[in-house]
């Protein structure tokens, strides 16, 4: 089997874009955004030699880290929330790693939320360790070129709102439920859009 630069309890990187992202103003202005950072069973693009899959169950023990993060585009100075502080919430659920975190009210957190508003940032990203034994890998063989890693048991580390994903299955959609009925009324007083 080739060998992988992949060191056991390695801060590691995987985006995914598969993701019914959802950006949802309330009327108290507080900006919350919501989705799925990680979906099981979904085969990721090359990896330098192998493909990832992440397999349901991966994320039950690492959601308990009190301290995980949302950060914007994977910088450490721009965290949109964390978990010990309420800020953001994580789970496992069947379908994946979902988490819901009420981005700050700070000039890059608002410079974060119109840029997802508009669509320049539609996919979604975690970092993670894998613990000794955390993944199970298979040899290539017949049509499949690329070993196969497959991720049982990860250390999750943080979510974030990226550009560009290695999982190309997800996409992330919008709701901004406040301006949207506000334009909605804005356009019914003008008699229709322009």
């Amino acid at each position: 089997m080739k060998e992988f630069e992949i060191r056991i309890g390695e801060h590691e990187i995987r985006l995914t874009d598969d993701h019914e992202l959802r950006l949802e103003e309330r009327e108290d202005g507080v900006v919350r955004l919501s989705g799925y950072a990680a979906l099981f069973n979904r085969l990721s693009v090359p990896l330098g030699g192998f493909r990832e899959v992440i397999r349901s169950g991966a994320f039950a023990k690492g959601i308990k880290n009190p301290d995980i993060r949302a950060l914007w585009n994977h910088e450490s100075g721009k965290v949109l929330g964390r978990q010990k502080n309420g800020s953001l919430q994580v789970w496992e659920d069947a379908k994946g790693l979902g988490f819901r975190v009420a981005i700050p009210n700070t000039t890059w957190g608002r410079d974060a939320t119109e840029t997802i508003r508009r669509g320049d940032v539609d996919q979604m990203s975690f970092g993670f360790r894998v613990p000794k034994g955390g993944d199970r890998w298979t040899e290539p063989n017949g049509e499949n070129k690329d070993a196969l890693r497959e991720l049982l048991d990860v250390e999750l580390v943080e979510v974030s709102p990226v550009s560009f994903p290695a999982y190309p299955q997800t996409t992330v959609t919008l709701r901004d439920l406040v301006l949207s009925m506000a334009a909605t009324e804005e356009e019914g007083s003008r008699g229709g859009p322009e």
